[in-house]
């Protein structure tokens, strides 16, 4: 059995180490919510499977034989050549500012669709993930995580939705619009602090009142990313916070999408909610502390890494 069946957009992605207008190198590699939490399920030793589509391109080979190469399954993967793979381009503005730059209308992955992503979920995996931005992508790739979601939900299936609002893809009112009914359906809902009013019912005016109100709708677990203050889980018995881990800032990008994929390795090892939380604020850490949006993600044997001193050289 699958234990975590993901789509949405895969990109290529330049990132470059200054300001883009001034010109130079650049380093190519891909991107996308979903795809780095399979990255991170993989390498932790999940079974994973992507679904999404690409263009008939170089860039979209590119992104199918990386997630191959990082043992995620993508067999209902394909490229379309209705529209090229979108493009995002990221610079290290200042510090560890990273400004990003997305080229994605009309590319192929505004034009899945349901039957695109339903015959991924058979067999049934454990856990279906999506995320708001494949809502944000189009009628099409929003009737696809509608269907799937429903559809997982129905059979049995867990099903977590990290919020993962971007803003250059819609406006909150018309996220809220088409999140909020999702809601009822959902086990794990992810979202930061300032995500959550985007799920939960207009109504409720407080963090604690969105929690209580999406607890009451279904959600089984609901998960709160506080960035540099860490993060919270609450459920209809129980409430448990934990801090991040400490570590140098080189990139941020990334960062939440390696929080998921640890939260559901703790989810899928059957950790109680601390532990969990525990394992999703470490991944989150190596992203953190590492250049690109996966490359820094650990494998099992590598979590306990991040306990070693400050400097120290492993032989």
């Amino acid at each position: 059995m699958t234990d975590v069946a993901t789509f949405g957009e895969t990109m290529a992605a330049l990132r470059a180490d200054g300001p883009i207008r001034l010109g130079g190198t650049m380093r190519l590699s891909v991107a996308g919510a979903e795809s780095n939490v399979a990255i991170g399920l993989a390498r932790l030793g999940h079974r994973v499977r992507w679904t999404g589509l690409v263009g008939d391109d170089e860039t979209g080979e590119l992104v199918l034989r990386t997630l191959r190469a990082e043992g995620v399954d993508v067999t209902h993967a394909r490229s379309d050549p209705g529209g090229p793979t979108g493009l995002m381009l990221l610079e290290e503005r200042a510090g560890a500012l990273t400004r990003v730059i997305y080229h994605r209308a009309a590319s192929a992955a505004s034009l899945l669709e349901p039957a695109d992503v339903l015959p991924a979920l058979d067999p049934q995996p454990k856990v279906v993930h999506v995320t708001g931005i494949t809502l944000a992508l189009g009628p099409g790739p929003a009737a696809a995580v509608s269907a799937a979601v429903r559809a997982a939900a129905g059979c049995g299936a867990l099903v977590c939705l990290d919020v993962n609002h971007r803003s250059r893809l819609w406006g909150r009112d018309r996220a809220a619009e088409a999140l909020r009914p999702l809601a009822p359906h959902l086990t794990v809902a992810v979202a930061s602090e300032d995500e959550l009013e985007l799920l939960a019912p207009a109504e409720a005016a407080t963090e604690e009142r969105r929690v209580s109100a999406l607890l009451a709708a279904g959600v089984a677990e609901v998960v709160v990313k506080r960035g540099a203050a860490g993060a919270s889980v609450y459920t209809a018995t129980d409430a448990v916070h934990r801090p991040a881990r400490q570590v140098p800032v080189a990139d941020t990008v990334g960062a939440g999408d390696a929080f998921v994929a640890g939260y559901l390795s703790g989810l899928l090892d059957g950790l109680g909610l601390a532990a969990r939380l525990d394992r999703a604020t470490t991944t989150a850490a190596f992203a953190v502390a590492s250049r690109g949006d996966w490359e820094g993600l650990p494998s099992r044997r590598e979590l306990d890494l991040l306990d070693s001193l400050p400097g120290s050289t492993l032989r």
